[in-house]
């Protein structure tokens, strides 16, 4: 199934990496974020199949994906994968998200052709595809029978494509929205207003925390990384008025509309918030909330596929989804997508492509459902997962939020002043995966109440203000 050996080649014209925004940053280089890196060789946390040598005759691919719950459900099917595929052996790479961006990056800036498969987002997809640091997978997916690329939601696709080819395939999409306890909201006689504001979820925390009984109001990322903490965070920023940089490439951390931003953020999961918050990331929520240890948590829109397995969590059928907490706009939240591409220095080049179509193909989504459970299904990358009977029915009070959620999450919806980047939870320059994890550290420490939140904006606009001069200060078309 999905196989296409020597799929041809497109010839390739100039990517435009700023899809979201009519605004395009000059072209730049991932120094900054490859020094923070460090270098890299292969690491000691693979797990699956074909982790030794490869057999005789056989390829072997290394693939390096995040250690999330559904990338380590791909893991664990991959005797499907080997029935279909039995001359290539797939050693896995699975790190935490932080470190498997810097170790990913790193690798894949560098040239150093340790992996044939790694797991992106689009943010990396445009600036990498600029860059020539990945293939173009549009002859690939054409030449796949079966696959059927345009199946792909529209909004996903776009962001990972450049100049109309997709240069990086979805796993699964997501926006972001509250899920909450909807059986201690009616206890409680509490009302989830259809578009919460951020002082309405205050009110809710404040009612239903409870911390001598080990149970939290809500729960927030704190641990540091603009891959962490910075994404929900991004999305108060933006809702109330607040932005990284202004039209004129100034930067603008230290301003009133952020500070009150970051000033709701942290003194909500202070105040109510769960315990040791600031090294909470996207892991400890998911188990926090799915081990009924919280009443609301605002997160990925993927979250749904462990909060609602029976198998994983203690709280399934009991929750209210609602959509991203707003303040001056109508909407918030974010459009992200973990994906998987092809560093341009593989040599199994076809041999990963097999392996990628298999992922993140109909067939998969049909696999997860039945060998796992139709609750794991990686959401938001295909309409067609969303017209499978099972899924429907498991989905039903989810689904149309987690669409409703990507199909709003624009700029134009989620933003109140214009900005010179692509990006709504992330600026689409390559300097931020660096910036981001440094603010991010900033807001951390402030979250640990390590430091005021003025502390930490005024030294996060310095960080922004180093970045920002040279787009100021370049000629329109140069790169600085």
């Amino acid at each position: 199934m999905f196989r296409s050996r020597g799929a041809p080649e497109r010839p390739r014209t100039a990517p435009d990496p700023g899809a979201p925004s009519t605004h395009r940053p000059p072209r730049r280089r991932y120094s900054r974020a490859v020094a923070a890196a460090g270098t890299i060789g292969l690491l000691a946390g693979c797990a699956g199949a074909g982790a030794g040598s490869p057999g005789e005759g056989r390829e072997q691919i290394v693939v390096a994906i995040v250690s999330n719950p559904q990338m380590q459900d791909a893991i664990s099917l991959q005797d499907h994968f080997r029935a279909a595929h039995p001359d290539i052996d797939v050693r896995f790479v699975s790190l935490p998200e932080n470190e498997a961006r810097a170790k990913i990056t790193a690798s894949v800036a560098t040239q150093g052709g340790e992996f044939d498969v790694v797991m992106i987002s689009n943010y990396e997809t445009p600036i990498w595809a600029a860059n020539g640091w990945i293939e173009n997978l549009q002859p690939y997916a054409d030449a796949t029978e079966g696959y059927d690329p345009d199946d792909f939601v529209p909004s996903i696709s776009e962001a990972l494509s450049v100049d109309g080819d997709l240069h990086s395939v979805p796993f699964y999409g997501e926006s972001s929205f509250l899920a909450y306890r909807a059986d201690l909201f009616e206890e409680a006689g509490l009302e989830m207003p259809d578009t919460p504001t951020w002082d309405d979820i205050r009110g809710f925390a404040e009612e239903l925390h409870d911390p001598a009984n080990g149970f939290s109001g809500i729960c927030l990322r704190g641990l540091a990384g603009w891959g962490e903490v910075m994404a929900p965070l991004g999305t108060v920023i933006n809702t109330h008025g607040g932005r990284w940089f202004d039209d004129d490439w100034n930067a603008t951390l230290d301003s009133p509309e952020v500070r009150e931003a970051v000033d709701t953020y942290v003194d909500l999961v202070q105040d109510y918030g769960q315990p040791g918050a600031a090294t909470s990331g996207y892991g400890d929520c998911l188990t926090r909330y799915a081990q009924g240890q919280t009443a609301m948590w605002y997160d990925a829109t993927a979250m749904v596929s462990s909060i609602e397995d029976p198998a994983s969590s203690t709280v399934p059928g009991l929750s209210g989804y609602a959509p991203a907490p707003v303040d001056q706009t109508d909407a918030a939240g974010w459009l992200y997508t973990w994906s998987l591409a092809i560093p341009s220095t593989s040599e199994h080049k076809d041999a990963a492509w097999d392996f990628v179509s298999w992922m993140t193909s109909k067939d998969y989504i049909q696999l997860v459902g039945e060998e796992i459970s139709w609750e794991r299904v990686p959401p938001g990358s295909r309409l067609s997962t969303y017209e499978i009977p099972e899924y429907a029915e498991v989905a039903e009070a989810y689904a149309e939020p987690t669409l409703r959620a990507m199909g709003e999450a624009t700029q134009a919806n989620t933003m109140v002043e214009p900005v010179p980047y692509p990006g709504i939870q992330f600026v689409g320059i390559p300097e931020f995966q660096d910036l981001g994890t440094r603010v991010g550290q900033q807001i951390s420490a402030a979250v640990a109440g390590q430091q005021s939140v003025e502390d930490a904006l005024d030294q996060a606009q310095q960080y922004a203000t180093s970045v920002a001069r040279t787009y100021r200060d370049a000629e329109p078309g140069a790169q600085p």
